[in-house]
């Protein structure tokens, strides 16, 4: 089903006024016809079953047929921070974070990383990001609009969990020895919280960053005995934390 994200405002009296540029992506892409049915989000975490009503103009006007309100979002708010990768490898990690349940993405400068990006470049693949995201959102059932955020600096995105109080701060890094800890600091996942979740790029994390981590309250933490890429790293452990939120670990 073609699903679609609108705002609050938007919704009243057992109507939805889409505008923007969906509604020429429904006319004329998707060629949605009168009666056809359609999902759409509110990004509160409220989705709504409906029925297109009128296609005309800069608007489409559907009718509410059903409502439901718990969602299809995990019951706390992952956020991963992503050191830079090469390439268009971050499309992919945000195209997949996602998918996962993450509720935000936030791209992460740091010793390590090769890509260095001016503010003319930063802004463009910011507003390219987002929009992966949001396809991303809508082809994944998603019920709030996931958020990616500017350019931080290693220390801007500590300062950052600690401004917005992450209850769960961890950070994978391969000289972690055994999966005691990181059991330990699994157990600790509990529903309503915020995660925040930091990830290296092609090189990994310097050995200063990975102490100020740890003056900061971020936990190291092993995801086994391979060394994983910076695109495989944090989609494994938004993976488990999706599968512990979720009741399957």
């Amino acid at each position: 089903m073609h699903h679609f994200f609108v705002n609050p405002e938007q919704v009243e009296d057992g109507l939805i006024r889409i505008t923007g540029s969906d509604v020429n992506h429904i006319k004329n892409v998707l060629r949605i016809r009168q009666g056809e049915e359609i999902l759409v989000s509110d990004g509160t975490g409220r989705d709504y079953l409906c029925q297109a009503e009128e296609i005309a103009g800069q608007e489409v006007t559907v009718r509410i047929l059903e409502t439901e309100e718990e969602g299809r979002e995990l019951p706390s708010r992952i956020w991963l921070f992503q050191g830079l990768p090469k390439s268009d490898k971050m499309e992919l990690i945000i195209q997949k974070a996602v998918e996962l349940g993450a509720a935000g993405i936030v791209p992460v400068s740091t010793k390590n990383a090769v890509v260095k990006l001016d503010a003319k470049k930063e802004e463009a693949k910011r507003k390219r990001w987002q929009a992966i995201a949001e396809s991303a959102a809508k082809q994944s059932g998603r019920s709030l609009m996931p958020r990616v955020m500017g350019l931080m600096t290693l220390g801007q995105a500590f300062d950052y969990i600690e401004k917005e109080q992450f209850a769960l701060r961890l950070i994978p890094y391969e000289h972690e020895a055994g999966m005691e800890g990181s059991r330990q600091e699994l157990s600790r996942v509990a529903p309503g919280q915020d995660i925040a979740v930091f990830i290296g790029p092609e090189g990994g994390f310097d050995e200063s960053e990975i102490n100020l981590a740890l003056k900061k309250g971020v936990r190291p933490v092993s995801l086994g005995k391979r060394i994983l890429r910076t695109e495989t790293a944090g989609l494994a452990m938004l993976s488990v934390l999706m599968m512990r939120l979720e009741g399957g670990l």
